[in-house]
């Protein structure tokens, strides 16, 4: 399921003393089964970008097609089916009186038969790693981790071929995010659907992608293999961006132990490139 953005364009408010452009002339194609990350500081486009990816906004010039269809025509109910996004704290969003009712909110609006529907809440409850004995409780009992599991299990639920991430683990705790990012990885390696993540910590894009997208006022800066975006610290930081700050620590490492690699980004490669100097000193 690709997705592809040709000249990308949007303006916010347009005609109006409030206009503001948020997009300008983006190109961009993501494959089907990749795992992007998009980054880029606060107001780089980012949130406006995924936006169309699921039709929530139109161009205002260019074209985005998924999987061949274009988001500005009209058949928006088959491009979310499609497409799911989730936004930061999807949780605020729960509103049903138990956990079953809004998982299957998305799957009711498809008409679905009370089976299928059923059956698709505790597939999409089983992938986010929550019990069924939940699905009788109120999500306003569980924990945060767990009610924002329940929100994207919300998402999952529809079955999508894309799925875009917002910030997924904006305000949870390090176990509530390890979590939440486990189950992501299984779900990619599972299913192999497309999954774009949307974050401003590099440790995660670092971790979890194979390709970065860098976003700075309304274009994109950058684009690439993540490694290749990542060893790129002096423009990264230009644009108010870092590279994860294991790769700073590294670096300085490197200073007094020249055998050192330094092209490291995450926290279990410097585990193991450590654990090798030392075995080998």
């Amino acid at each position: 399921m690709s997705i592809v953005v040709e000249g990308l364009s949007y303006v916010y408010m347009k005609g109006t003393p409030y206009e503001k452009v948020a997009l300008e002339d983006v190109n961009l194609k993501i494959d089907s089964g990749e795992f992007v990350g998009i980054i880029g500081h606060t107001g780089s486009g980012k949130s406006t970008l995924i936006q169309h990816f699921n039709g929530l906004l139109k161009p205002s010039s260019g074209k985005v097609y998924i999987n061949g269809m274009d988001v500005a025509g009209k058949n928006l109910k088959e491009l979310r089916r499609q497409v799911g996004i989730v936004f930061q704290y999807p949780e605020h969003q729960l509103f049903e009186e138990t956990v079953f009712k809004d998982v299957a909110f998305g799957l009711v609006k498809q008409g679905l038969p009370e089976k299928e529907i059923a059956a698709g809440v505790k597939q999409a409850l089983s992938t986010v790693g929550l019990p069924e004995s939940i699905l009788d409780k109120s999500p306003f009992e569980l924990s945060g981790g767990q009610r924002r599991r329940v929100a994207i299990a919300g998402v999952l639920a529809i079955n999508p071929n894309i799925l875009v991430l917002d910030e997924p683990t904006a305000g949870l705790d390090p176990r509530g995010k390890d979590e939440i990012f486990d189950f992501i990885s299984y779900l990619h390696k599972s299913r192999g659907i497309t999954i774009i993540l949307v974050s401003h910590s590099m440790e995660d894009v670092a971790k979890l992608t194979k390709r970065v997208v860098v976003m700075n006022n309304g274009r994109i800066e950058m684009e690439g293999f993540t490694w290749d975006i990542f060893r790129n610290t002096d423009r990264l930081e230009k644009i108010g961006l870092s590279a994860p700050q294991i790769s700073y620590l590294m670096k300085r490492l490197k200073a007094v132990i020249p055998q050192l690699n330094e092209d490291i980004f995450t926290v279990q490669e410097a585990k193991k490139e450590l654990l090798k100097f030392l075995k080998h000193s």
